[in-house]
């Protein structure tokens, strides 16, 4: 059950103080989460019913798994449900493809027998394979960061795919079908790419694609003129991200783009083969490596970066994971940060994990705080889930935001949201992105979440950058107290 034990500790955070204890987590269903070969994860409500289902993709054995959240319960729910493929998975990616108010499932296969690629549509917790009708039958490829977002914002989602050994391609989606436009518009980079996440890195009011490579590749960071795409990685600072320039041995697997240092810009987080990175962006589409004086964690090889507000100070924590590969275990981080570095702040029995593929941070209790859910590679591993043991007055210091659009359907990834005390008070926004790449090639459709360093009325403001004009809404004086286990929705209407 995940129901939140009682926990007494002496000290809680005060105004804008940080937890003084160190994170605390505990396994949850250990044996239901306990198979080992897991490479990704994402989450989304797959039935509607108001809580987060978990997809898990493995190298094959087991066959892949859907949980379906029952009340603090979970169940494999996958084989009933239609996606239990025994057939090795290296990507996940929940969105609403169709625009019917459902999230459907895009899997990515590492090559073999059919599509690389394979599309189940979702009818209320029941999926069928629509690939081929969708247009999405890719026969071979190295298949890594898939991302459903609206490029050209006409209201549907379409889907960018990168591949490790292969030109990247985007799907533009018109009416259910998809057309690979990546020639035309400048993204079938031919680089041997891992990870990509997209948000409008020049703040012009269109989304920009930032795409990590290997192998001795350069970044890209492609920016978005008028629906072309130009890489400017080397001019604006982001083309190596921490990492050796041009070291066939290193390579940047993940991005993250979070605002790590509250100043309402996203910088960039990059889980490398090498030196993890930190890119701050500086204003004008430009970014400044500060990899070494933020302390991201040590040389390695890591294939995860994901952001969360762990102890609800306001500020961004990252958890990095350490990946298999060679024969060598690496570990991983969770890096707390204090505003000018990250410090590790790893607790023990998540230490004790064997290394992983696959991490994400989401509410699964509804207590208000993230939870952390791992997917470990190694046969002798598991995809465990832990629940977050922040104190009950701090966890309820927080929000959910659920943006979507004026129908009500998840399509707006790459959005903006800030949150400030209500009524102008002078003080910092904080910034979350509507992510459209998270964890290990994957992506998830579910709330943005802010931990809140006081208590207090907010003003929530969503901002869709679309196709060179940002949409922009605002709910002012917002009470968190009155969404506590459950999402304030944010309805971003089209242009």
């Amino acid at each position: 059950m995940l129901l939140r034990p009682a926990v007494v500790l002496a000290a809680l955070a005060v105004g804008i103080q940080s937890v003084t204890l160190p994170p605390r987590f505990d396994r949850v269903q250990p044996e239901l989460f306990a198979a080992g070969g897991a490479f990704t994860n994402a989450w989304a409500d797959a039935e509607g019913d108001g809580d987060l289902d978990l997809f898990v993709g493995f190298g094959g054995t087991p066959a892949n798994r859907l949980y379906r959240h029952d009340a603090g319960t979970f169940v494999d729910v996958a084989a009933s449900a239609g996606v239990a493929d025994a057939r090795a998975t290296r990507a996940a990616a929940w969105g609403d493809f169709d625009a019917d108010g459902d999230p459907d499932l895009l899997v990515g296969f590492t090559p073999g027998a059919g599509s690389v690629l394979r599309l189940y549509r979702n009818t209320r917790g029941q999926f069928t394979d629509v690939t081929g009708a969708a247009g999405l039958t890719i026969e071979a490829g190295a298949v890594r960061q898939p991302s459903w977002v609206d490029v050209d914002a006409d209201g549907d989602l379409d889907l960018f795919v990168a591949f490790r050994d292969q030109p990247n391609a985007l799907f533009r989606n018109s009416a259910g079908r998809f057309t690979d436009v990546a020639a035309s518009v400048g993204l079938a980079d031919a680089r041997r790419s891992v990870g990509a996440v997209w948000f409008d890195a020049d703040a012009d009011g269109d989304l920009d694609l930032y795409v990590a490579n290997m192998d001795g590749d350069a970044n890209g960071l492609f920016r978005n003129d008028a629906g072309r795409f130009v890489d400017v990685a080397e001019a604006s600072g982001a083309a190596w991200g921490g990492r050796a320039p041009r070291d066939p041995a290193q390579g940047t697997v993940r991005p993250c783009a979070a605002d790590v240092n509250n100043d309402g810009r996203f910088d960039l987080i990059l889980a490398n083969y090498g030196q993890n990175g930190v890119l701050i962006n500086r204003g004008g589409g430009r970014f400044e490596d500060v990899s070494a004086s933020w302390s991201a964690g040590a040389d390695g090889r890591h294939d995860t970066c994901i952001t969360a507000d762990v102890d609800h100070d306001g500020r961004l924590d990252v958890y990095i994971n350490g990946t298999v590969t060679g024969g060598v275990s690496y570990r991983d981080y969770l890096l707390r940060n204090t505003g000018a570095r990250f410090t590790n702040a790893t607790p023990g029995n998540l230490l004790a994990m064997h290394a992983s593929h696959g991490a994400q941070w989401a509410d699964v209790d509804a207590d208000g705080d993230l939870d952390l859910a791992i997917a470990g590679s190694r046969a002798d591993a598991t995809h465990a889930l832990f629940r977050n043991l922040l104190p009950e007055r701090a966890a309820r210091r927080s929000l959910a935001v659920r943006v979507v659009d004026a129908a009500g359907r998840a399509t707006r990834a790459g959005a903006v949201v800030r949150v400030t005390p209500a009524g102008g008070s002078g003080a910092a926004a904080m910034v979350r992105l509507v992510d459209s790449g998270s964890g290990y090639n994957a992506q998830n459709d579910m709330p943005v979440h802010f931990g809140l360093a006081a208590a207090g009325a907010v003003d929530v403001e969503v901002s869709w950058p679309a196709a060179g004009r940002t949409i922009v809404m605002t709910m002012r004086n917002v009470d968190p107290r009155r969404w506590q286990g459950r999402a304030l929705v944010a309805r971003v209407p089209a242009r």
